[in-house]
């Protein structure tokens, strides 16, 4: 019942933080309006239409000719956060109780999704503001994936985790979803409520997060320890175990048993000896069989999956010519595909106990497949709406697989002997890695354009 209640409450959580990463990818076409397209449709009802420069159909500082360079600064800037945060909130979540750590970074994330927003309202144009906020956001941020994948680790063994994991992750693709949803509805009327409304929401759920989330099982059996530490390192523990007392007890046996006042009674005695295990370090994860070849496979992955996160929307307004709101609703078929390739992906590897060969066949097949929609895509909708789900299944795939199940064995291989403190630090090596190639490659593309 517990299992259940932390799958689909961390499902939620990290629902949450996709929905509130999206809204800039939907109003990054509000931000720069093709003017020109608009002025050709309007022109039908005034002469004078055409007369309109771009500074009245656009948002200042992105009314200029580098409007690119500029919204690609912001995406820049979010990601280097991002990836700086990632390695950092591994190690502090390692250490921290979930459930607090959790707790603040929706807070904040609330906060800094609801400033961006504000700028809206407040008629801001400086285009250092919305910097600062990407990078804040960023930031915090980072306190999402590895305290999620680790909760959800301690619940869940190993049986059967590529096929859960793949159904959990694919809140990734529902919070995308949501988030293009809700920022479409409002991006053509008033854009800061794209980012206010997914902001309070995540917020929200920063609350219920404080309230209901359990961290990982308790044991069955009640123990109370006496530890004495010894200079040698070690913790001598007596351990005393109990169990419950049966309310109805037999009359002519209740006086034999020992009175004991919390109800419990005393089943065996034993003295354990065993090492107190610290927190994982950063090196000490980094030499666990598997994590760097996995990072640097999903640096790859993450590359065009946060490329499509963050430019399909515009890229479907100026190819097929669609407003705002219609380019992000189609956006979101990427992201339905991803939540069948990732599933896919869970239940193969579980089927033939290969990950890395299951993340390689498919990355393989992605490849033709964003060839094709490049060409595709300029053929009418059809066309595309096929090859958006083909391409989003077959990247997202092996990336889902890659930052849940494949993290969550790395996190509790059996190097580590049994210490269950470094899914956190494995995780976000993992995922950092993925978004430190990013940084690097949309430093290139952003320049070139």
């Amino acid at each position: 019942r517990y299992r259940a209640f932390t799958f689909v409450l961390t499902f939620l959580l990290y629902t949450s933080y996709h929905l509130s990463r999206k809204p800039i990818s939907i109003v990054k076409s509000e931000l720069h309006k093709n003017c020109s397209f608009s002025n050709h449709l309007d022109a039908f009802s005034s002469q004078d239409t055409l007369l309109v420069s771009s500074v009245s159909c656009s948002w200042k500082p992105f009314d200029k000719s580098n409007y690119k360079q500029l919204l690609g600064a912001m995406d820049y800037s979010f990601l280097c956060a991002y990836a700086i945060g990632m390695y950092l909130s591994g190690i502090i979540g390692e250490r921290l109780p979930i459930r607090y750590f959790l707790t603040f970074g929706m807070q904040a994330s609330g906060f800094f999704t609801c400033l961006f927003g504000l700028g809206y309202f407040y008629n801001i144009h400086n285009f250092w503001f919305y910097i600062c906020v990407q990078v804040a956001n960023g930031l915090v941020q980072t306190t999402g994936w590895p305290s999620v994948v680790t909760c959800i680790g301690n619940w869940f063994g190993k049986g059967r985790r590529g096929l859960i994991m793949g159904i959990w992750n694919s809140h990734t693709s529902v919070g995308n979803i949501l988030g293009s949803l809700i920022a479409g509805y409002w991006v053509s009327t008033s854009w800061g409520l794209s980012f206010i409304v997914p902001g309070i929401t995540i917020a929200l759920m920063g609350i219920v997060c404080f309230l209901f989330l359990i961290e990982q099982m308790c044991p069955v059996s009640q123990q109370l320890e006496i530890t004495k530490n010894n200079e040698n390192g070690f913790t001598c523990t007596k351990t005393l175990t109990y169990k419950e007392d049966n309310k109805e007890e037999n009359p002519d046996t209740e006086l034999l048993i020992p009175e004991q006042g919390n109800g419990l009674t005393p089943v065996h005695q034993v003295m354990v000896v065993k090492r107190e295990l610290s927190a994982i370090s950063f090196i000490g994860a980094l030499r666990i069989p598997g994590v760097i070849e996995f990072s640097l496979c999903l640096l790859f992955a993450k590359l065009v999956s946060y490329t499509f996160l963050f430019w399909l929307p515009l890229y479907i307004t100026n190819t097929a010519h669609l407003d705002a709101k219609r380019a992000g609703d189609l956006s979101t078929l990427f992201d339905v595909g991803g939540i069948v390739g990732g599933i896919l992906a869970g239940v193969i590897s579980d089927k033939v106990e290969k990950r890395a060969t299951t993340c390689g066949v498919m990355l393989l097949l992605a490849a033709p497949s964003l060839y094709g929609f490049s060409m595709i895509s300029e053929l009418g909708l059809g066309p595309t709406i096929v090859m958006l789900v083909i391409s989003g299944c077959l990247v997202n795939g092996p990336y889902a697989l890659i930052t849940t199940a494949v993290s969550a064995d790395l996190g509790t291989h059996k190097s580590l002997k049994g210490n269950a403190r470094a899914l956190s630090t494995v995780t976000a090596i993992i995922d950092g890695t993925g978004s430190v190639g990013e940084c690097v490659l949309l430093s290139f593309s952003t320049k070139g354009k």
